[in-house]
Formats: structure tokens, sequence, C-alpha cells
């Protein structure tokens, strides 16, 4: 007992020690000044947590792209607090103390500082097993339109499962909580990370911390992603371009093929669940988080300009003129694949091609026009999913807890740490699908899940995935325990 005690003291150190450091991602800070940004609002913050104010955007190759935040941060951690409603409460009121600290300090924005407290299953399982006469999971919004489709009831949030692609080795992940830092400075990072987690030394074991960057060279000079490649001497680095936004090359942050402000809230999108308009949930959404390797070698070496393109975008992309070098390729409500046409290049496996964007676009895309909750008029063709996702040279994290669970090497790796938000976890799980080339009404795809002529399966490997539920701002602070 004494050598366990001795041991997750250790870790605890570590793990707290480790929120502050930079690593190999110091020199970011003397490689690249922080871009101009969109003024922020005054007044009250938003009611969702994963929105940011004064986002920028950019035009590149003619195309509206948005300039994400340079640095992120994940970080993960299962709870230690007793389950007694005393000390959930006095958790509850610390946490939510430390998160307006912030809030009065940064506005949630890439000049600010974006931090999101996402909540995992086993923190709804385990600390509010019941809650208004209603026992787990009862009390989760529920999921109409996969409800109707199952003749049973199908929860808004559900624990994520493994997809065609995925390894076998594959973690699946079962923290309670998880946090996300987002600025365009390490310090403010840093500073946030320790003022929100600080509080809750001994409340929570932290089990993972996940750095990284995302950043285009979108003003001619290079990229963020080039330049730390090249400086981690990573096998490859010398064959991503310039100025990609990701180590794959292209641009993934065109504002058309990113879900406009609230439409990935659990309650936006009409019908789709039961929480509005007065759900408990209603400004929240559902989140995905995982970690892909990435094999730049394979893409590069295997494939030329063309059929980066085509494997990338879509293969329909064949009769446009898309000039070598390329990077930022038009995502509008105009250029959506539907289901038949992704089938149409997908004929049988000897000639088949699907691209990474045609391939989810049928299920994430709106297929009519829409006039949501809010009233906003949503043309088809609109996207749905939100995306934060960002570089890593995490192998596959910064910090473990559980290095040979996580497989933990000190040796950079280039990666993706995937960040989702969606109206609900099956609209997830079928996006994710599609990517397989699998859908919903049973088409599946002459393709192998891993083949290297669907998408970006066969160079990307997903080591870790879980599905978290966020809340809104006003129940972010352990959910659901006011009502205990």
């Amino acid at each position: 007992m004494a050598e366990e005690l001795s041991r997750r003291a250790f870790l605890e150190r570590t793990g707290f020690a480790a929120l502050s450091a930079s690593g190999v991602y110091s020199v970011l800070d003397e490689i690249l000044a922080p871009p101009a940004r969109g003024a922020t609002r005054a007044g009250p913050l938003s009611p969702e947590q994963h929105l940011l104010e004064g986002v920028r955007v950019v035009f590149d190759e003619g195309v509206a792209v948005v300039v994400p935040p340079l640095h992120h941060q994940i970080v993960t951690g299962k709870l230690t607090v007793g389950t007694g409603k005393s000390a959930l409460r006095d958790a509850r009121r610390a946490l939510e103390a430390a998160l307006h600290g912030v809030d009065g300090r940064y506005r949630p924005a890439p000049s600010g500082l974006g931090v999101i407290a996402a909540w995992g299953m086993p923190y709804f399982r385990r600390y509010v097993p019941a809650v208004g006469g209603r026992r787990f999971p009862d009390y989760l919004p529920v999921d109409r339109e996969a409800s109707a489709a199952a003749g049973a009831t199908v929860h808004a949030f559900q624990d994520v499962s493994s997809f065609p692609s995925d390894p076998d080795g594959l973690v699946l992940e079962e923290n309670d909580v998880c946090f996300v830092f987002q600025s365009d400075s390490l310090t403010r990072i840093a500073a946030g990370a320790d003022a929100v987690l600080a509080p809750l030394r001994g409340l929570v074991e932290l089990t993972s911390i996940r750095k990284g960057f995302v950043g285009g060279g979108f003003d001619g000079s290079r990229s963020i992603p080039k330049e730390m490649a090249m400086r981690a001497g990573v096998p490859g680095a010398e064959l991503i371009p310039e100025r990609a936004e990701l180590f794959l090359g292209f641009t993934s942050t065109q504002k058309s093929a990113l879900g406009p402000d609230r439409i990935a809230n659990i309650e936006t999108l009409p019908g789709l669940t039961d929480q509005w308009p007065g759900g408990y949930f209603r400004n929240g959404t559902t989140m995905h988080v995982s970690h892909l390797f990435e094999d730049i070698e394979l893409w590069y070496d295997t494939n030329d300009f063309t059929q980066r393109v085509w494997l990338a975008t879509d293969a329909s992309r064949a009769a446009n003129n898309v000039f070598e070098g390329t990077l930022t390729l038009p995502e509008g409500p105009g250029d959506v694949q539907t289901e038949a046409l992704v089938a149409q290049f997908a004929p049988d496996a000897s000639s088949a091609i699907v691209g990474h964007s045609a391939s989810i676009q049928p299920v994430n895309r709106l297929q009519s026009e829409v006039r949501d909750n809010y009233g906003t008029v949503r043309p088809v063709g609109t996207s749905i999913l939100q995306r934060g996702d960002f570089n890593t040279l995490d192998n596959p994290f910064f910090w473990t807890s559980r290095p040979r669970v996580d497989r933990h090497s000190a040796a950079p790796a280039l990666g993706l740490h995937f960040l989702a938000f969606a109206p609900t976890s099956d609209f997830f799980r079928r996006l994710r699908l599609a990517m397989d080339g699998r859908y919903a009404d049973g088409t599946t795809l002459p393709l192998a899940p891993r083949s290297p002529r669907l998408g970006m399966n066969g160079v990307v490997t997903a080591t870790h995935r879980q599905n978290y539920l966020v809340p809104p701002r006003r129940h972010r602070s352990f959910p659901l325990t006011e009502l205990l």
C-alpha cells in the first residue's frame, strides 16, 4: 500500500509539472508571432464552452479559411473525489471558482484562452447513478433520430467503439474528465492549465497530457508543421509542403467545411434530440477525442500530387484543373458529394478510389435547407461537424500515467490529436463509418477499410479514442451533482 501511494504521489507531481512544460514545443514562441485576430466582444460569455470568439478568416487560393488557435493542450483525468453529495458539491464549487477566475482573465478566443471541461461516461456512471428519479443513463439526452431508426431509445451521448479501419491495439479510454485549452500563447495555456487544475489536486488523478499546434503558411512563410517536423528530424519531414497547415499537406479549415456557429449544439437542429427548448444540456455538444499516427513517407512517396488531391478530397476533381502545389481546395455546398456519386467512383475493388472529404459529406452535410430551432436558415450542403484537431509530435502523448499501456516513447512521431464536436455521438459514429465506406442504408464500398485507395485510411492509424459530453458553460463543473 505504501509503495502504491508513493507511486501515485510521484505520478501526480510529474503530471502537474508537465502541464506547464513545453518540451519540443518551446521553440514555437521563437519561430512565430501570433497572427492578427478579430476583436473580441465585451459582456457576458457565450453559453457554449466549445465556441471561440475573434477567430480570424483569411483567403487562400481564393477560399475562405478559418485560422485556428496556434497552440492546444488536452488534459485527461480520473476523479479521486468521494461520491458523497457533500464531497461532490465542494469539488464542483472548487472547479467552478477556478474556471470563473480564468474567465475573468481571458476571453474565450485565440488571442485569449479557450477552456473546455468535458465529461466521460465513467463520470456519469459512477458519480451520478441517479438524478431526478431517473437512473443512469435514462437522464441523459435522447437522440430522437437514432432512436427512431433503432426502434429503441438511443441516447445522444454514448461510449465510442472501434471502427472497421482501427487496429487491434486501439485503446478505448475511460477517463472521467477532459480539459481542452486553446490559445495563440503557450504562456496563457500553461497559466490557464495550472489555474484550473491546481485547485483539483487530490480530487483528480491526471492520466494524460497532449500538446500540439496547427498553422498553415497563409502569409507565404514556412508553416508550423513543416518547421516543427524538420526541427524534430522526423523521417520524411522534407516531403511536407512548405505552407502545409497539417502534416498531410492539405488545408482542413475551409470555412465552408466546418459547421458554423452553434449548429453542432445538441439542441440546434430540429427534431434531432429532446433538448429543445429547455433541456439541461442545451448549449452543450458531444466531443470525440482520438490520437492518430500519420505515415507521411507512405503518403508522399506512393501518391503523386493528383492522387493525393483525389484521396484527400474527392475523385471527381479529376475533371478539374488543380494546379500542382495547391493546398487549399474549395469545400463549399457546390462541391458536396452525394452517396451515389461517391459510389460511382467505386464500381469495383480494382478501379475504386474514394476521397476522404467525399466519403463523409453524405453524412456531414445538410441534405436539404433547414430552419434551425433558433430561426437561422441553414442552406443545403451546410456542414455540421466542428473540428478542432491539431498536429502533434507526441508519441502518442506528451505525458501519460500509463506509459506501458499507452505505448509511450520519448522519440517524436508525426500525428494528429483529433478533436470533433457533433450534436450526438451517433452522428459522429455514422460519419466515421462513412470514412470507412460504410453507410447507414447498408451501402458498403468495395474497398477494405484500410485500403490505400480509401481516402487517407491507408496512412493514418488510431491509437486511442474516447467520447465526452460537453455541458453548457452554466453546468460545466461536475454536471448534475447540484441535483443530487
